[in-house]
């Protein structure tokens, strides 16, 4: 009995996380990962500092798509890295536009 209730109980763990896997982040979590992970590069007001200033008026000049390219792969031979491992192309994507628009919608 217990065994086939730890099983079960193991399945649905399983079949919930899979589920999760596919949505994106919360819009809190995705800002305090700006805030907190970028901040620690580009400035805890990410006016710059190790890395430049990503404000949105500093990054007026990229699109969507590009910014979320570099989230996502980083730039080579700087200290921007690959967020790709750990991060879906979908939160790249909102990140990208918090970061050109001042907001998470």
């Amino acid at each position: 009995m217990v065994k086939t209730l730890l099983t079960v109980a193991f399945c649905l763990l399983a079949i919930t996380s899979l589920a999760l896997a596919d949505q994106s982040s919360p819009p809190d979590e995705l800002i305090n990962l700006v805030r907190q992970d970028c901040g620690s590069c580009h400035g805890m007001t990410l006016k710059g500092g190790l890395g430049p200033d990503i404000r949105p008026g500093a990054l007026a000049h990229y699109d969507i798509d590009t910014l979320s390219a570099v989230v996502l792969d980083g730039i080579p031979d700087t200290a921007m890295p690959p967020w790709r491992p750990i991060m879906s192309e979908t939160d790249a994507r909102k990140i990208a536009e918090y970061l050109l628009q001042g907001e998470l919608k």
